[in-house]
């Protein structure tokens, strides 16, 4: 899509979402979506984050959404920093994110013993068994991000996969498809948090 098309596409949901915004009581008694979404043209203005390139292929399938709290934000953080000291770029990072949000939802976790996957710890429930590192590595957000993305930049075409291909070829998952619904919260994500 071309800047000026994209400009104009945005500028038109922007006054669609301002006029919602403030119709106000009018619409109180409308029942809200049980899992409302953030519209991604929000973000869009932040400079330097092609958009465009958060989510090249579109998400699949229904999305899920979780509010973060301040130790979660500083996760995604730092995923976006372990992302850029690897050298990728903003599409990385949404892939990072989303698998850490369906892994842990953003939560370094340590060993919760009988509810553990076997081994499994941190954002990336990376497991030491498996040979991601020592449990002290794992549950170093930077340490296993840059593993995870060590890992991801083994995949050829990883760029060109879906989302949720992408990050399966590198996690093995039992849940293959899970990653697909964490894609626009990850892309809105890395939109508000890559120029921090």
């Amino acid at each position: 899509m071309n800047t000026m098309l994209r400009k104009s596409v945005l500028g038109i949901a922007g006054l669609a979402f301002t006029g919602g915004v403030f119709a106000g009581p009018a619409t109180a008694h409308a029942a809200a979506p049980v899992d409302a979404k953030p519209v991604a043209v929000v973000q869009a203005d932040k400079p330097g984050v092609d958009t465009g390139k958060l989510i090249p292929h579109g998400v699949q399938g229904t999305q899920s959404h979780i509010k973060l709290n301040d130790e979660q934000i500083g996760n995604v953080k730092a995923i976006i920093a372990a992302t850029k000291k690897s050298g990728m770029d903003e599409r990385a990072a949404v892939v990072s994110i989303a698998t850490s949000l369906q892994e842990s939802k953003l939560e370094n976790l340590g060993h919760l013993g009988e509810r553990n996957d076997h081994d499994s710890l941190g954002l990336f429930q990376q497991r030491p068994s498996s040979g991601w590192g020592t449990p002290e590595q794992i549950t170093d957000p930077q340490y296993s991000t840059m593993a995870f993305l060590k890992g991801l930049k083994q995949v050829d075409g990883w760029h060109d996969m879906p989302l949720t291909e992408a990050a399966q070829t590198v996690q093995v998952s039992a849940y293959p498809h899970a990653y697909a619904q964490w894609e626009q919260q990850a892309a809105d994500l890395v939109a508000q948090h890559w120029n921090n």
